[in-house]
């Protein structure tokens, strides 16, 4: 089933579930706000494959992206948006349309495939320290609030959670949001964050860096 979905290119990854800020300041894509919050419908977060994400030409994305819902938003008196958005379902842009100020994509939803529950628990218990411990780290310099009682429930959430904390160039996110199983992002998760703990176990605080969760 195909649909579709004003898209929003940009210089990052969005993943199912989590949040993201934007500071909509072009023409295009306040139109485009607009647009979603009229008809209530979503927009398309897609990364940036060639272009750039503010003037000039639309940027030309990735085919795979992430729909997010808008939550919140604030008009400034410029007319600049500040809005607040949830990630929702992953999509594949099937075919593109510029007869619009921005994109629009025939998109068709993408979820992971099913996989035997026990397989993706066994690796999601190999993860759930190297996280814990990589969040620790982001709370101790005040980059998140992170309270471990609230780590997710649900398997796909906590995936998609340590998807889009890990500290990586929007590429290989990007990466990790076209596999297509769980498993197979949980095994590259893992060895993601085993060196990267590794590695801040090593550093003094003060040289640790910034940190981010998109």
């Amino acid at each position: 089933m195909t649909y579709e979905l004003p898209l929003f290119p940009l210089n990052t990854v969005l993943f199912p579930g989590m949040p993201l800020p934007l500071h909509v300041f072009e023409e295009r894509y306040k139109k485009m706000v607009q647009v979603c919050l009229d008809e209530k419908r979503p927009f398309g977060v897609v990364l940036i494959r060639s272009g750039v994400a503010e003037g000039g030409p639309v940027a030309y994305p990735y085919e795979i992206g992430c729909a997010a819902d808008i939550v919140e938003v604030q008009r400034l008196e410029d007319g600049r948006l500040l809005i607040m958005a949830v990630g929702q379902e992953r999509f594949r842009i099937v075919a593109l349309d510029h007869t619009l100020p921005y994109l629009v994509g025939k998109v068709e939803p993408l979820p992971l495939q099913p996989e035997p529950e026990e397989a993706i628990e066994y690796y999601v218990n190999e993860l759930t320290p190297w996280l814990l411990e990589y969040l620790v780290f982001l709370a101790d310099m005040g980059q998140v609030e992170f309270d471990p009682a609230q780590m997710p429930e649900n398997n796909e959430d906590l995936v998609y959670l340590a998807s889009a904390a890990i500290q990586l160039p929007p590429e290989e996110k990007q990466v990790i949001l076209e596999n297509e199983k769980a498993t197979g992002i949980l095994q590259d998760l893992i060895a993601k964050y085993r060196e990267e703990v590794t590695l801040l176990r090593l550093k003094p605080k003060q040289d640790q860096g910034i940190f981010s969760l998109n």
